[in-house]
């Protein structure tokens, strides 16, 4: 049978992993997919002997200590529900720089453009103050309970989580490898998800960050119209990145919650 941890490598004799992944001290993080041919290690008692495996026969896997599986179902809908909310900010506030570009463009300041920028500015601020403490909830959230399903899958520990986004420099690509990580220990056993979806959000969110900080440098006047330009080009590539991060986030908690639901997890005493 095939290592149930990697999915990729032949299990050793007697075991349901690898050589590789026991060196390594990994634990199946799901019942073995293949029937064994005599009941596996804590089955209960009464299971008959090479009889194909059934769930009602398998004691509950066992957790690290001081690790318990989360939901992330409540927290994924409100993180998306306030992602929506900045789309809907972000396309106000893209409707406000139609109106400064038009009024740069004939070389005149416009009331209404002043004041749409000002209420449009202060609801993106607003709402995506919201959904980063939502979003970073569900992270942490998401990323224990990934610790939960295998310890080696997590390359960086889970403090990073939140730390990664507030660090200068590691926060350009530590966040999309955690949420990596996380993604393909959440993956069904034997159905790696791909990671497409990942890398265009993330491509997208640094292009809308870079494109906002590149409207700084600009200081009215001649460049009235290139600013104006500049910002309608990021609020909707940020509309773009605020769309697919609720995808991503919609689809990383519907694994979790379908792999925990398939096996039964239970805590080891401290």
């Amino acid at each position: 049978m095939t290592c149930t941890h990697c999915g990729r490598r032949p299990a050793s004799a007697g075991n349901t992993l690898c050589p590789e992944c026991l060196a390594a001290g990994a634990h199946p993080p799901f019942a073995p997919a293949e029937p064994p041919l005599a009941p596996l290690p804590g089955a209960l008692p009464g299971a008959p002997s090479g009889a194909a495996y059934d769930a009602r026969y398998a004691a509950p896997y066992a957790l690290p200590p001081g690790l318990a599986l989360c939901s992330p179902v409540g927290l994924g809908r409100a993180a998306v529900t306030l992602l929506a909310l900045v789309a809907v900010a972000d396309l106000f506030a893209v409707w406000a720089d139609a109106l400064q570009l038009d009024s740069a463009s004939r070389g005149r300041t416009s009331d209404l453009a002043d004041i749409a920028t000002g209420l449009t500015g202060g609801a993106q601020m607003l709402t995506l103050l919201a959904a980063t403490v939502v979003y970073l909830c569900w992270l942490y959230r998401v990323r224990v309970n990934a610790e939960v399903f295998d310890q080696s899958g997590q390359s960086l520990k889970r403090g990073w989580a939140i730390g990664a986004w507030f660090c200068p420099i590691v926060n350009l690509w530590f966040p999309r490898r955690i949420v990596l990580d996380i993604w393909n220990t959440s993956a069904p056993r034997g159905r790696p998800a791909g990671h497409r979806l990942i890398d265009l959000w993330w491509a997208l969110w640094l292009v809308s960050l870079f494109a906002e900080q590149a409207t700084a440098r600009f200081d009215g006047g001649a460049d009235a119209v290139w600013e104006a330009r500049v910002m309608l080009f990021a609020d909707l590539t940020d509309i773009a990145a605020a769309v697919l991060a609720a995808l991503v986030v919609v689809r990383l908690t519907r694994m979790q919650d379908h792999k925990a639901l398939a096996v039964p997890f239970a805590p080891v005493p401290g």
